[in-house]
């Protein structure tokens, strides 16, 4: 226990000594003061916590002392006690009591009463200190709890601001993601439905321009006949073009990847492409002579870029600026692109641009904004096909009234090995055909069948017809030669290419021509070699591969 100070004032230093005998024991510090002046010196000088003043002293009595002690804030709580040698009025107390005074002891003085009492009091000091010091500990864990709690809170509502955020920024990216999901499943539908529909159309156009090709063949050259069927084949072979939109559209056109330097492709196809921009359009471009090879389609490639002029040169009315830039692309990629390199190809113009909703259809096949007779609506989604079907990706961005911006990503070329060009129609596969062949036609459309038929018979060749690979495999099986099969590839039951795997093992050295309304052909081991036509296919076109097949019947005999 600490001791505290006691402060004794009275004029006779005896008193002062008696004093000090009777306190001694408490074990406190005893300051004494002769006169009034001394006490205060002692007050300012020491935090005190009892004093005791004599009532009566000479140049300044206990009264007025402790008035002046009362006005200071330090000791305006002090406990002093009065001390007086005469016996004292009520009133007398009264003052003393209004003074300040807390206690009175009277002289003679009984020394335990006077030690119970400045021990009471110096007691209540030190429990009063303490209580202060607790408590200004308290104030202080309340201010740091508070601050902690402040500082809690606002670490809490930063984090909850910041996972506000993330969801948001989380939500917003998979509600894109689902609309990218959406839009690649309804083009992917849309896809099968084109390639479907395009496939039948195709059997169809095989029909029309077969027959009104050998019709043309019979009529009289310039007279009107003549003129109306060549209207006619003029438009199937329209419609054919139209199918093969469709088809890129679809991912079913039939490529042939090789490496392409980009540069060279577009300096060789400039002048098409600025003709086609007519007057009045800015052309800028970028294409560094650095950039990789691209693995892709030359010829589909080049088709592209003049859709995407086209549709550049249609936003422009007024003329504009078009810019055409290229470079390997490795950070901004679609999220939809397999892991690997890809350069990615820019065509953008100063147009009229699209709105949201335009930009969302604007890939789907026969959608158009240039009216009617203007457009098919099949340009950006023939883009969208050669991309996908390359193994690449398209992106379309446009704000209204400030132009639009096509983004084509394609793979770069990883030490391929160019693709072998077709192999050309020579004058020695074309007289390998001298005598009429006996070929046996496989298709489960009547149509194509008969037009088929009738070209190869106008040829000079004998055909027998089979309206499924189970009917063709009856028909080979009953002793019958051939040499030569054409086959459809789409057929239910059996396709041609199994017909095809099935004739190569059974009958070797019988050649094979596969022939679809779009390129689902099959690469597999035994068939690389297999001769291919794409309907609808010109009698030119069946001759050369025939020419082709019997070529290569020859070289392995």
């Amino acid at each position: 226990m600490n001791p505290v100070n006691i402060l004794l004032v009275d004029d006779q230093p005896t008193k002062l000594l008696s004093y000090e005998v009777v306190l001694q024991d408490l074990g406190e510090n005893l300051l004494k003061a002769q006169s009034g002046r001394e006490a205060l010196e002692h007050l300012l000088r020491s935090d005190i916590a009892v004093i005791l003043v004599d009532v009566c002293m000479p140049e300044q009595d206990g009264f007025e002392l402790v008035s002046m002690i009362r006005e200071h804030p330090r000791y305006q709580n002090t406990a002093i006690i009065f001390v007086s040698a005469v016996m004292m009025a009520e009133p007398d107390r009264l003052r003393g009591y209004a003074a300040g005074a807390v206690d009175y002891v009277s002289v003679p003085i009984v020394p335990d009463v006077l030690r119970a009492k400045v021990r009471v009091f110096a007691d209540l000091y030190r429990k009063t200190r303490e209580l202060e010091r607790l408590n200004a500990e308290l104030e202080n864990r309340v201010r740091e709890r508070t601050a902690e709690l402040e500082a809690s809170a606002t670490e809490l509502r930063q984090l909850n601001e910041e996972l506000e955020q993330r969801i948001e920024q989380r939500t917003r990216e998979r509600e894109a993601a689902l609309a990218q999901l959406f839009e690649a499943q309804k083009l992917d539908t849309v896809g099968q439905l084109t390639g479907g529909v395009a496939h039948d159309f195709n059997n169809l156009l095989m029909a029309i321009l077969g027959s009104l090709k050998l019709l043309k063949k019979q009529l009289p050259q310039g007279g009107k006949s003549e003129r109306l069927v060549e209207n006619s084949i003029q438009a199937a072979e329209r419609g054919a073009a139209l199918t093969q939109r469709l088809l890129a559209f679809a991912r079913r056109q039939e490529l042939k990847p090789q490496p392409i330097d980009f540069l060279d492709l577009f300096q060789n196809i400039e002048d098409i492409l600025v003709r086609a921009l007519g007057p009045g359009i800015d052309v800028r471009k970028h294409i560094p002579a650095s950039l990789p090879p691209l693995l892709v389609d030359r010829n589909q490639l080049e088709l592209a870029l003049l859709n995407l002029f086209v549709n550049a040169r249609d936003a422009m009315v007024g003329g504009g600026t078009l810019g055409v830039s290229a470079e390997e692309d490795l950070t901004s990629m679609p999220v939809n692109l397999k892991p690997g390199r890809y350069v990615r190809i820019t065509v953008s113009d100063s147009g009229e641009g699209m709105d949201e909703a335009t930009v969302a259809r604007a890939t789907e096949p026969f959608f158009t904004t240039k009216g009617q007779g203007k457009g098919t609506g099949l340009g950006l989604s023939m883009v969208h096909g050669l991309a996908a079907q390359s193994g690449g990706a398209l992106s379309l961005s446009s704000r209204k009234d400030e132009g639009t911006t096509v983004a084509l990503w394609l793979p770069v070329a990883e030490d391929s090995v160019p693709a072998s060009t077709p192999l050309e129609t020579t004058a020695l596969e074309v007289s390998q055909v001298q005598s009429p062949l006996r070929v046996l036609v496989v298709d489960d459309d009547v149509l194509v069948s008969m037009g088929t038929a009738a070209m190869l018979e106008d040829l000079g060749h004998t055909v027998v017809e089979a309206s499924s690979a189970a009917t063709a495999l009856e028909i080979l099986g009953s002793g019958h030669t051939f040499d030569l099969v054409i086959s459809d590839q789409a057929m239910p039951g059996m396709t041609g290419a199994e017909l095809a795997r099935l004739i190569f093992s059974s009958y070797p050295g019988l050649p094979v021509i596969l022939a679809s309304g779009y390129s689902e052909l099959p690469d597999d081991e035994g068939l690389q070699a297999l001769l291919r036509m794409t309907k609808p296919f010109t009698q030119e076109e069946l001759q050369t591969t025939i020419g082709r097949a019997v070529a290569h019947r020859a070289t392995a005999a």
